[in-house]
């Protein structure tokens, strides 16, 4: 079952708006080692849920991971081959919306090489361009 809210106050959202940089989620938080987004895009809850295995199997469950974003916008899609009209699709699945600057994984607890190889493991998984970054004061 893939990540998703457990309730919403409406099914079906508009496409939005992806402009600007990320003020907020922006700064490493809980962990020593983070992976940051450089590119805007959609992160779908699919795609979340395989960078956390790829991180959590690479260190052989050892540390801590923090997920900093979570899917809350649905994504709504027609059947193929469905005329025009007759309202909106049903919601397919959710997206999380990053923003160039946004912190989307933390971990603490571990050397920081294993740190680096996991978050290499887990940007491929990514549809857009990441940077590992580590706490200014380590």
């Amino acid at each position: 079952m893939p990540m998703m809210p457990k309730r919403v106050k409406f099914r079906k959202q508009q496409r939005g708006w992806m402009g600007g940089i990320a003020t907020r989620g922006s700064e490493i938080s809980f962990g020593d080692y983070a992976l940051k987004s450089l590119d805007r895009g959609w992160l779908t809850a699919i795609q979340i849920e395989a960078s956390r295995v790829a991180l959590t199997r690479h260190v052989k469950r050892g540390g801590k991971i923090w997920m900093r974003v979570f899917p809350d916008k649905s994504y709504s899609k027609k059947a193929a081959e469905t005329r025009m009209g007759k309202g909106k699709g049903a919601p397919e699945y959710y997206v999380a919306v990053v923003k160039p600057g946004r912190i989307l994984f933390e971990m603490g607890g571990i050397p920081e090489a294993l740190a680096k190889s996991a978050m290499r493991l887990c940007a491929h998984k990514l549809p857009f361009r990441t940077k590992f970054i580590k706490r200014s004061g380590i």
